[in-house]
């Protein structure tokens, strides 16, 4: 069985976390009814992650995924400029970040939910199978 990847957190954002939670965009509670319980090819998500000095939307360890729901302030250059950096750290913890707009997850949600499908499928192409006699 492997070890699951530490990852660190800054535990000052715990309660910062949990008000994102209580205070969700709409477009946030709609993907998170597709990503909860295990919906997702089996996989576990959770909502509003702190993940070292930030907080994803939602993120599943197994896949190393988070996933980003931006609203029309990440249009702008200074938030896009954080995110660029957000994004970056994330990769420095081996987690891919796939980013979606409000826009497409109100409007277009089969292509968001493609793109993560396509996300698990190219993982688990990657990802060898514990063999049935155990390790």
């Amino acid at each position: 069985m492997t070890r699951r990847k530490i990852i660190p957190y800054n535990p000052k954002l715990k309660e910062l976390a949990k008000e994102l939670r209580n205070n969700s965009t709409k477009a946030e509670i709609i993907l998170w009814l597709k990503l909860k319980g295990k919906q997702m090819y089996g996989y576990d998500f959770h909502r509003q992650k702190p993940i070292d000095n930030y907080i994803l939307d939602f993120f599943c360890h197994e896949l190393m995924l988070g996933i980003e729901v931006d609203g029309y302030s990440h249009e702008f250059l200074e938030v896009y400029n954080k995110d660029v950096v957000k994004e970056k750290k994330m990769n420095e913890f081996g987690i891919a970040v796939l980013r979606f707009s409000d826009n497409e997850v109100l409007k277009d949600m089969e292509n968001v939910i493609r793109a993560i499908e396509f996300f698990i499928e190219e993982f688990e192409k990657h990802t060898p199978n514990p063999s049935p006699e155990g390790s």
